[in-house]
């Protein structure tokens, strides 16, 4: 199993990114898979999820409106297009997955990525 993203960097803010995360090892639309970023001393934050049991996607609070996750099953592939970045989104971001429910609902990840850096200045 392998999660290997791609898209960071730095941008100003307002601006847009997309982050794309290639699964192998399994199929990403079998599985609760998504997205969650840690800044510098700060805790893991979910920021979107999409849930294979009905295909609904959550986005925590801040993420609301300006992000949007996808999937593109031929890519085996995961995004998640940032829009109208704000310095506070500046983190580590981390696709995961929950192998341990096929066609499972909930996002509460054991497997994750090394993770990419999104900077945001102001």
């Amino acid at each position: 199993v392998q999660l290997v993203e791609s898209g960071g960097g730095l941008v100003q803010a307002g601006g847009s990114l997309r982050l794309s995360c290639t699964a192998s090892g399994f199929t990403v639309d079998d599985y609760a898979i998504g997205w969650f970023r840690q800044a510098p001393g700060k805790e893991r934050e979910g920021v979107s999820c999409i849930s294979r049991r009905d295909g609904s996607t959550y986005y925590e609070d801040a993420a609301k409106g300006r992000f949007t996750i996808s999937s593109d099953n031929a890519k085996n592939t995961v995004y998640l297009q940032m829009s109208n970045l704000k310095p506070e989104d500046t983190a580590v971001y981390y696709c995961a997955v929950d192998l341990r429910h096929l066609y499972g609902a909930s996002c509460f990840y054991n497997y994750w990525s090394q993770g990419t850096q999104v900077t945001v200045s102001s």
